[in-house]
């Protein structure tokens, strides 16, 4: 009678237990650069197949963002994003129906070449997470946009900004927050999300960094980070800090700004300035790598690319056009059509192509060519048109310069 209480015991200990972390697990809003996988594929549903003239209805846009570049953070109940105005960078907080909330300021931003906020805030269970182009990286309560903590990758961590100033859209895994500030002894760390506080570092290849947001590989026995430094490819165990293979990857300006993606076993990476991607086989444990193919035809410099169907779609870096490459060879398969060069996203059967003439188009993927069905222009903001889209709740978020836009993807 004993041992059959003590087992009834234990076994309401463990489905107590798969509870509570199933909730907690569920509590865990994540919102971060290029959808929920960092992949520019968004999951939503039920969205136009063609768009009428003029494009789909502008819900709302507001003005007075300031210089900059970041993209929209879309939570369930608010709109974060970011500007520079002035010399101050600030976060700025808005309703669903795009009323401001509030915003404060986060301190000096970048305002030589190309000025403005670098990156995209990244949201997490009631907190966002940004890093300036001087290499302040912050957290702030969503609620008020009250800093939390705070440190200096430069002084604190011996990192060195580089041209553009230092871009990267962070990354994190359970409580484990992770950037690059380029130092040659700091050159990958972790923190401790909740305090800022070190948790590993890792040497590198001691290189500055390359305006790249890394991506989090979890494999059967070893959860591996990748990212890019000024000439090279990182492979790092995300638990422990180790460097575990680095693989040659250089173009004119060390830019490498687009985040790599990971299927099936292999890792793809892609650079502008006419470098070209680059796939990578790696071991089952991510230990080693061996290099499968290369091809140039797509080398978007910050545009990103979408994979789908053993296809690999995005632009070139020299406005030739929009190329579908094939995963396993590496030899293109079409060229598209469409002017300009910018970002892709997917969602719903259909693509999302903003170029960096101020141009959006929807567009269907095919199996000889990139279907353009509809286009209309930005209609607000100003200057480079270099925000990556998102879409949320069946709506399109547009950030041009001072302006943030939505439209209805729902309905004409």
């Amino acid at each position: 009678m004993y041992i059959k209480a003590l087992t009834i015991n234990r076994f309401l200990t463990l489905i107590f237990c798969i509870l509570m972390f199933s909730g907690e697990l569920m509590t865990q809003e994540i919102v971060q650069w290029r959808g929920p996988h960092r992949d520019g594929k968004y999951p939503a549903t039920g969205l136009m197949k063609s768009w009428p003239d003029g494009g789909p209805t502008l819900l709302w846009h507001v003005d007075g963002l300031g210089q900059g570049h970041a993209s929209a953070v879309v939570t369930d109940d608010r709109i974060y994003t970011a500007g520079t105005l002035e010399e101050t960078g600030y976060i700025f907080c808005f309703s669903p129906e795009g009323k401001l909330l509030w915003k404060v300021p986060y301190g000096p931003e970048w305002t030589e070449s190309w000025p403005g906020t670098r990156s995209t805030p990244l949201y997490m269970d009631g907190k966002l997470y940004m890093m300036s182009g001087f290499g302040h990286l912050f957290c702030i309560d969503a609620t008020d946009g009250k800093k939390i903590w705070q440190v200096d990758l430069f002084t604190d961590y011996d990192g060195r900004n580089i041209k553009w100033g230092v871009t990267e859209n962070l990354l994190i895994d359970g409580d484990m927050l992770f950037c690059t500030p380029g130092g040659e002894k700091n050159n990958v760390i972790a923190l401790n999300r909740n305090n800022g506080e070190l948790i590993w570092s890792c040497a590198g290849k001691g290189e500055v960094s390359a305006y790249c947001s890394p991506l989090l590989i979890k494999l059967p026995k070893r959860r591996l980070l990748v990212t890019q430094t000024a000439n090279s490819i990182l492979g790092i165990d995300a638990k422990n800090g180790t460097l575990l293979w680095s693989h040659s990857q250089t173009n004119k300006w060390s830019v490498h700004a687009n985040t790599p993606y990971y299927q099936d076993g292999y890792l793809y990476c892609v650079s502008g300035y006419g470098k070209g991607g680059i796939q990578l086989k790696l071991a089952a444990d991510g230990s080693t790598k061996q290099e499968m193919w290369r091809n140039t035809s797509i080398d978007n410099r910050m545009g990103g690319f979408v994979v789908l169907r053993d296809r690999i779609y995005g632009s070139d870096d020299s406005n030739k056009g929009w190329f579908a490459v094939d995963w396993k060879t590496g030899q293109d398969i079409y060229e598209g059509t469409m002017p300009g060069r910018g970002v892709i996203i997917y969602a719903d059967g259909m693509f999302y192509c903003y170029n960096d003439t101020g141009e959006l188009a929807l567009a269907k993927p095919t199996s000889s060519a990139f279907e353009k069905v509809s286009s209309f222009e930005i209609p607000y903001g100003e200057a480079q048109h270099w925000a990556h889209l998102v879409i949320s709740d069946g709506k399109l978020f547009v950030r041009h310069g001072e302006s943030l836009m939505a439209f209805d993807l729902c309905k004409p």
